[in-house]
């Protein structure tokens, strides 16, 4: 006996004909397996990838107030504040912040190329565009753990003071140093073919650059030619406005800051897709 349903009746079970996309805009489910598959890979591994980094950024605070006085005074943008106080946003964004946001999203595609399952994250039905929003989602919300971790710490710190002045420009330029960061992280885990590759664009790129871009001191204090050098530095732009989140003061034009490191944000999300789509150094 034929248990088949009538040709008309299995005609009306088929809700896409072949060749036609079952996912038509945004595959959210793909997308939220990915990024929960990133949180996941990190938070298994919190005590290097959240607690290691925040005692890190703990312990430059403890040795530069202790070494130079945590009340010594800095001239910023024309006032005078406390050291500790001008050190602590500086090193919450760029120590706490940036530099997890990097490590982890120069991680995830290396690791898949190196142990051959790079095709865990090209065959899955996921575009360009969501690919690259959940590696980039991933290192943002290590990101902020990092930093939330290390500013809770510094807030119960005596002598620091790290009360929000203005939120707004915390929140925007903590996401613009962390998207920033997690782009370059993506450019370099697509670029590296083992992991040597990624630490030398950590040592001598990301450390560099956030050395020198007056999260330790100010540059009005530096000579012209070294002042110069700075504010060619990204790094300098989003420190400068992160920290007149807490001070309200900064060493450089907030707005202008804002657009500088927008616009570098996304030339390098424009570079990440472009690389991405073609599948350079992933399909070979």
């Amino acid at each position: 006996m034929n248990s088949l349903p009538p040709i008309g009746q299995t005609a009306s079970r088929v809700r896409n004909a072949p060749g036609v996309p079952v996912i038509r805009n945004i595959n959210w489910g793909g997308l939220r397996t990915l990024y929960v598959k990133e949180v996941r890979r990190f938070f298994k591994v919190q005590l290097q990838t959240v607690w290691a980094p925040a005692i890190t950024t703990l312990l430059f605070l403890v040795v530069f107030t202790v070494a130079t006085g945590a009340r010594r005074p800095v001239m910023v943008g024309g006032e005078v504040v406390a050291f500790a106080d001008f050190i602590a946003p500086g090193l919450i964004i760029s120590q706490g912040m940036m530099g997890p946001a990097f490590a982890n999203a120069s991680f995830s595609l290396l690791v898949g190329k190196i142990q051959g399952t790079i095709v865990d994250y090209l065959q899955p039905p996921l575009s360009t565009t969501e690919l690259l929003a959940g590696l980039v989602g991933g290192a943002v919300t290590r990101a902020i753990l990092v930093g939330f971790v290390v500013w809770l710490a510094m807030a119960l710190y005596p002598g620091v003071h790290v009360t929000p002045h203005a939120p707004l420009a915390i929140l925007w330029f903590g996401l613009l140093g962390t998207l920033f960061l997690a782009f370059l992280g993506v450019l370099t885990s697509i670029w590296a073919e083992k992991f040597d590759h990624a630490a030398a664009v950590t040592n001598f790129v990301v450390t560099p650059l956030a050395l020198l871009s007056g999260t330790f001191y100010s540059v009005d204090n530096l000579a012209p030619v070294f002042r110069a050098i700075s504010h060619a530095n990204p790094f300098f732009y989003i420190i400068s406005g992160f920290r007149y989140g807490f001070l309200g003061v900064a060493d450089s034009p907030i707005g202008f800051g804002s657009a500088v490191v927008l616009a570098i944000d996304v030339a390098l999300g424009v570079a990440c897709y472009v690389l991405l789509r073609r599948g350079w150094r992933l399909k070979n």
